[in-house]
């Protein structure tokens, strides 16, 4: 397609990425699995928020600067526990932004929805089946650099109106599952009232409008991201659209197919079906079509983002990078625990010895969980390997926390605003040796190799991740029963006793056993690790110095038992990878500023007369 056939060509189909059709028809399977355990959880989140009301209540009247730190430190391990209430095996939060729908690219799963509208008669108000001429050939918005323009049709922002609507709906009943305030996250919407006698409040700018218009924002910016990036994915492509694989191609057409089966049980054709659930004019055609410019886009950023596309970095580059962030690069091989106060940290360290041989004794003192006492029992949980500043801040420990200071405007900090951390000055200090230990609040540290430019090589690891099965769904592994855990290993060592002693067995074994899905489609494979990438013990076990390409193990984490491949040792030194990451990150986070401040949206006065917005769900 060339360039200046964009804007006469916006017309010829459809959007949006959507799961595939037996996530819907596992909906019902799962609702009453789901329900029950979800209200075992609400039991446990209301008995834990019982106890952080007191504890806050108790803060309150508190005088002594030492005690409110202590009680702080309950609170937030009590948040902690809180928010993994019915969380992921991985006891983790989706990484999700408070803008939840400033994506790139926003790719929403739609299909229980829009099953949902239609097949119980529920629409969106507001919504009228017709095809409506207007929303087809009426120009809403337009994306441009100058040279490359797409005219927005109405039916194009009624789509992306739909989808950003869908998302909201659905992260908000994901929020609220794992017990997080709306209010917090700007999500407090009731979705069975108007939107335009709602109202929203930026948490930045503190200005107030009605959620009509806070939506209207979000559509607009979602399309001026998503054709960003698919018209500069058109350019680069000589002015003709990329391919998209063929894996997203068969979630475009399977979708459409349980779109078209179920518009056909309640008397729809597709086309139909879809103006009824998503907005005038959103046909077959512009759905199939903006779905497609929706992966261009996305495949395109993607590209962008991870640098996969810039240019390979020379050894000057890496050193001139590693002589200015020297301080960034360095690492700390340590032994670490997080008390539940700084009254126990400072036990733990009085008792801890001078060689450090009973450290993991200590752990088990003072865990104050059951899960906890067994896990620290094994010397892996408290060795952190390879440790940048960043790496230990990522971790939370609080010896990597930055120093009390105060706030202006009420505000958490500012960009330009300069903190201290004395925890990390110590620890990363040329005065440094093996064997110093040190107490940070609630941290004790135990030095096992001082702050170096590490000579580690990065390197090649599979797994298989075998995760005792428990109670209730969705429970992290710290609730499995010992029996469990016992059935997980002796799972694992079933795997692996059946093994043929191949890389390309053991991979096999990992696509068809592990419960890591993150890896285990491609063979249970992370290449290039770096140290303090992975959990304590997963890392401890790949950087043991006596490692060798072949060795396998059985390693406990807090997730589970992994079956270790060791796949062999890279070439690049970790500070190398590190440094090249770092230089990768920049350059694609320029170039991604560049692009889209290249780009400009602008509304049309008369096509955006007919931008259906303020609408709500009715049964």
């Amino acid at each position: 397609m060339a360039k200046k056939q964009l804007d006469e060509d916006l017309l010829t189909g459809g959007s949006l990425n959507t799961e595939k059709d037996k996530q819907a028809k596992k909906a019902e399977k799962l609702a009453k699995k789901k329900s029950k355990a979800k209200e075992k959880n609400e039991k446990k989140r209301a008995a834990i928020k019982e106890e952080i009301d007191a504890l806050k209540e108790s803060k309150e009247k508190e005088t002594d600067e030492n005690k409110i730190k202590q009680i702080d430190a309950k609170i937030k391990k009590l948040s902690d526990k809180y928010s993994a209430v019915g969380s992921t095996p991985a006891g983790k939060l989706p990484k999700r932004t408070a803008n939840i729908i400033r994506t790139v690219v926003c790719i929403v799963v739609v299909v229980a929805l829009l099953v949902t509208y239609v097949a119980t008669g529920a629409v969106r108000k507001g919504f009228i089946a017709s095809l409506s001429i207007p929303a087809q050939y009426f120009t809403g918005l337009t994306v441009s650099n100058g040279e490359n323009t797409a005219k927005i049709k109405v039916s194009t922002y009624n789509f992306y109106f739909a989808t950003t609507y869908n998302s909201l709906m659905s992260q908000q009943s994901q929020y609220e599952e794992y017990g997080i305030e709306l209010e917090d996250i700007g999500l407090d919407v009731d979705f069975n009232k108007k939107l335009s006698q709602q109202t929203y409040t930026d948490s930045e700018t503190n200005e107030t409008m009605g959620w009509d218009e806070h939506m209207h924002d979000l559509v607009v910016d979602s399309i001026e991201q998503t054709y960003t990036y698919y018209l500069a994915a058109v350019e680069d492509n000589g002015g003709e659209d990329p391919e998209i694989t063929e894996d997203q191609q068969a979630e475009i057409d399977e979708a459409l197919d349980s779109y078209r089966e179920t518009a056909n049980e309640n008397g729809y054709t597709l086309s139909g079906y879809l103006v009824r659930a998503m907005g005038k004019g959103v046909t077959e055609s512009v759905f199939r079509t903006e779905t497609t410019r929706q992966y261009i886009a996305q495949n395109y950023q993607s590209t962008l983002s991870s640098g996969t596309d810039v240019t390979t970095y020379t050894e000057d580059d890496i050193n001139a990078y590693k002589d200015e962030h020297l301080d960034d690069l360095k690492t700390v091989d340590i032994k670490i625990f997080e008390c539940a106060s700084e009254d126990d940290a400072k036990a733990f360290a009085d008792n801890l010895k001078a060689d450090g041989s009973n450290f993991a004794d200590l752990c088990v003192e003072y865990a104050t969980s059951d899960f906890d006492k067994k896990v620290y029992a094994e010397d892996g949980f408290s060795t952190e390997l390879g440790m940048t500043k960043s790496s230990l801040q990522s971790r939370g420990y609080a010896i990597a926390t930055a120093d009390d200071h105060e706030h202006e405007d009420g505000e958490e900090h500012s960009d330009d605003e300069e903190l201290t951390y004395s925890g990390l000055d110590w620890l990363f200090s040329s005065d440094r040796q093996a064997g110093d230990i040190y107490q940070y609040s609630t941290s004790v540290v135990y030095v096992l190799a001082p702050a170096s430019l590490s000579d580690r090589n990065t390197v090649n690891v599979r797994h298989i991740l075998i995760a005792p099965e428990t109670d209730e769904e969705g429970a992290d592994a710290s609730t499995a029963t010992d029996a469990q855990w016992t059935a997980a290993y002796d799972e694992a060592r079933e795997i692996l006793n059946g093994w043929d002693g191949t890389e390309d067995g053991f991979a096999t074994l990992a696509s068809e056993n592990s419960t890591d899905t993150g890896s285990a489609e491609n063979g249970g494979l992370y290449e290039n690790v770096v140290t303090g990438q992975m959990v304590n013990s997963f890392s401890t076990w790949c950087f043991d110095d006596a490692r060798k390409t072949g060795d396998t193990a059985i390693v406990r984490s807090e997730y589970g038992y992994h079956i270790m491949y060791f796949a062999g040792e890279n070439d690049q030194k970790v500070w190398e990878y590190n440094a090249e990451q770092a230089l990768i990150s920049e350059d694609s986070a320029s170039a991604v500023e560049a692009l889209e401040d290249e780009y400009t949206i602008e509304e049309n006065w008369f096509g955006s007369r007919y931008f259906e917005k303020d609408i709500d769900i009715s049964s």
